[in-house]
């Protein structure tokens, strides 16, 4: 395996910092962690990320931060502030646009080294129980369908992590004691996935 260790950058929301757990049960902690054991050397992930970010806010917060470019690898997980607080597709297709364009110049613009996670499906959790689900994973789906589009075009590559999110109802083990956000076991199956889709870009980069 590899000796050189690697930097990765992780662009969120909530679910990139992995509310309502430790940081260490977060998508990305566990993406480095299984990277590392499988040999790979890995700094700790860097995180730009806050609950309740919409895109306009994660764009904001990179525009005034000074960050250690390049990053080996960036993923990119935004979008569910945009439908919760009901702002329209168009705005966050520029939005997601500029963001995405953003994290491939910080991987040294290579579009190959940036991982971009579908938006999660909160309509199955006991938060949204009577938050009309239908209406909200319809929206969720609308939204992907913009990032996905977006993400294939510039040559990036694209994680749909929502099916897996969808699963939480049939297992409520599978959702945080907040009743909303996914558990460390629902995050461990998002680190798998980014985990084989990185492993092999590693051994290619050396």
């Amino acid at each position: 395996m590899t000796r050189q260790s690697h930097s990765y950058l992780a662009l969120g929301d909530s679910y990139t910092i992995g509310e309502s757990l430790p940081l260490f049960d977060s998508f990305p902690y566990q993406t480095v962690q299984l990277l590392r054991n499988q040999g790979f050397h890995f700094n700790a992930p860097e995180i730009i990320a806050k609950t309740g970010w919409a895109t306009f806010e994660l764009a904001k917060k990179l525009r005034h931060t000074t960050l250690q470019a390049p990053y080996d690898f960036v993923t990119l997980l935004i979008g569910v502030n945009n439908q919760y607080r009901n702002l329209l597709p168009a705005k966050y297709q520029n939005e997601f646009k500029f963001l995405l364009k953003k994290a491939i110049h910080l991987s040294a613009d290579k579009p190959t080294h940036v991982v971009v996670l579908s938006i999660p499906d909160y309509s199955v959790t006991p938060f949204a129980f009577t938050r009309n689900p239908q209406k909200i994973s319809g929206e969720i789906d609308q939204f992907n369908r913009v990032n996905m589009a977006l993400t294939k075009k510039c040559g990036a590559n694209y994680i749909d992590i929502t099916i897996s999110s969808r699963q939480a109802a049939n297992d409520l083990s599978l959702i945080a004691d907040d009743t909303l956000h996914p558990s460390a076991k629902e995050y461990a199956k998002w680190a798998g996935l980014l985990a084989i889709k990185l492993a092999p870009l590693i051994l290619v980069r050396g």
